[in-house]
């Protein structure tokens, strides 16, 4: 018989024909049974076999409990503070330094040290009040005050640093003149942009505190160095001028005041010199007055004596008048004295002498009525 013919109880398909259709609460039972064998049961011992599957599930449990934990454990050192973020949100509290526990996959935590002295550079080209170009280098360095805002309030701290160092520093470069930028003003002009830059910085509630700013180096740009250089030897040369001029002064001042008072002072002492010259002289005349007053003869040819061996004390040359005859008496004196040191071999104290010892003899001759005559 073919196979698709009828009778025979023969399906093509398989099916037996005096079966009907399956059983649904057999269907379950294999099901069951496959599961059970999967977690272990086998055909025999159902109750034994479900014990041995819950207390592994258990362990599993407390297992993954276990790690759960340990990758919730986190410390935060010293000079840190922690930030946590729980589904994303920024928590209100800020963890301090120790060992801490947050749930793993829900908080996270982000760490900021806040004891680091920070250090960014920054270099530009400047426009100075005077039109001048000047390029400037500083260096800032900074802690993170405020951990919280340092991570919340902007995206890119260091780069909102960067920009409000170059507008801090374009502000004050600008309200200032090259020679002060250069120069002696370079440390005034540091306090000033660490004031702005900090103020910029609050604003922007980036928590960064400021703690210093150098500016490591403010010239002109390489192609007007020379001219730069020429125009600051000049103003060199010129305050060096300066100075040796007031030092000059400062020397020569005192000097001239020295000298002035020892003029004044030799000034003095001439004038006291003369005044008590003409006292002393006028108190002689007053003495001389009165013995010319009580001896008139005697008075005047000693004051006449007196004052014939002063002028005659101071020359070479003595001229005797002789009583009662034209004739007069010269001793050729200065011829002896220029001849004196050279070939007479008589010094002029010994000239001076003579001639006193002659003129001595003529006084007594004179006063005594004995001069004759020596023609």
């Amino acid at each position: 018989m073919a196979w698709n013919e009828p009778g025979g109880g023969k399906d093509p398909w398989g099916n037996r024909g005096d079966q009907g259709p399956p059983d649904l609460d057999e269907a379950f039972k294999k099901l069951q049974a496959q599961l059970s064998g999967i977690f272990g049961g086998g055909s025999g011992g159902g109750s034994g076999g479900g014990g041995v599957n819950l207390r592994m599930f258990g362990f599993i449990l407390v297992g993954l409990a276990v790690v759960y934990g340990f990758l919730g454990l986190y410390q935060v050192d010293q000079g840190e503070r922690g930030v946590v973020f729980r589904f994303g949100a920024v928590q209100d509290d800020v963890v301090m330094p120790g060992l801490h526990w947050n749930p793993p996959l829900i908080d996270v935590v982000e760490k900021v040290n806040v004891t680091r002295v920070n250090s960014h550079s920054h270099q530009a080209l400047m426009l100075t009040e005077d039109e001048n170009i000047v390029d400037v280098a500083l260096t800032v360095q900074y802690v993170v005050a405020d951990p919280k805002a340092y991570l919340v309030n902007v995206r890119a701290p260091r780069t909102s640093l960067t920009q409000a160092t170059e507008s801090a520093l374009r502000h004050v470069v600008g309200s200032s003149v090259m020679d002060d930028v250069i120069t002696a003003g370079r440390e005034a002009i540091a306090v000033e942009v660490q004031e702005r830059l900090q103020a910029y910085l609050e604003n922007y509630g980036t928590g960064i505190r400021l703690d210093k700013v150098n500016i490591d180096r403010s010239a002109p740009p390489n192609q007007v160095a020379d001219a730069f250089n020429d125009v600051q030897k000049a103003k060199e040369d010129e305050q060096r001028f300066i100075n040796e001029a007031n030092a000059y002064a400062e020397s020569i001042i005192p000097e001239a005041r020295g000298e002035a008072q020892q003029i004044i002072e030799q000034a003095n002492a001439y004038r006291d010199r003369v005044v008590a010259r003409a006292e002393g002289e006028a108190d002689r005349f007053t003495k001389l007055l009165a013995e010319y007053q009580l001896a008139t003869e005697v008075t005047r040819d000693r004051l006449f004596i007196d004052a014939m061996e002063t002028v005659l004390g101071n020359t070479t040359k003595v001229m005797v008048a002789v009583e009662g005859g034209n004739n007069i008496m010269y001793l050729p004196l200065d011829r002896l004295v220029q001849r004196g040191g050279s070939t007479a071999g008589v010094s002029q104290d010994n000239i001076r002498n003579i001639a006193d010892s002659i003129v001595r003899e003529l006084n007594d001759r004179i006063s005594s009525g004995r001069v004759r005559d020596t023609r």
